[in-house]
């Protein structure tokens, strides 16, 4: 049996200026803005992903806009990324690499695969991640 994650909700502040960064500056897909009494709903999906992300209120968990840390994007190719985000207007780290000491600046020369990371928050302080796999182990 497979168990498939599909929908993280992601708490925000303020719904239309979630969408806007979510859509506009990552480049999600919005599936669907769905309003009514006491309620609003909207889910966006990242290019390629089997999962999407849900913002709103009324109908979702009630957290505190902002808490949610650790999210994480995967990519085959960070510095794309990175400059894709860069292009959009989001404030993106620059690129940091994880080994045997802890995380560090890149070198020049290093192989980003499984180690290679960006930063990034969305305007309500939720933390995301972006990491470069072109293969796995």
């Amino acid at each position: 049996m497979n168990w498939t994650l599909e929908v993280v909700i992601v708490p925000v502040s303020d719904v239309d200026r979630a969408k806007e960064f979510y859509a506009s500056k990552l480049g999600f897909a919005v599936d669907h803005d769905t309003a009514g009494p006491g309620f609003r709903i909207v889910q966006l999906t990242p290019p390629g992903s089997g999962c999407s992300v849900v913002i709103g209120y009324g109908a979702v968990p009630d957290m505190p806009a902002g808490s949610l840390k650790g999210l994480q994007l995967v990519v085959n190719d960070l510095d794309a990324a990175r400059a894709q985000l860069v292009g959009r207007g989001v404030e993106v780290s620059e690129i940091v690499v994880y080994g045997a000491n802890g995380p560090r600046p890149r070198e020049e020369g290093d192989d980003l695969n499984n180690v290679g990371f960006v930063n990034f928050a969305d305007p309500d302080g939720n933390a995301w991640a972006v990491q470069q796999i072109t293969n796995r182990s």
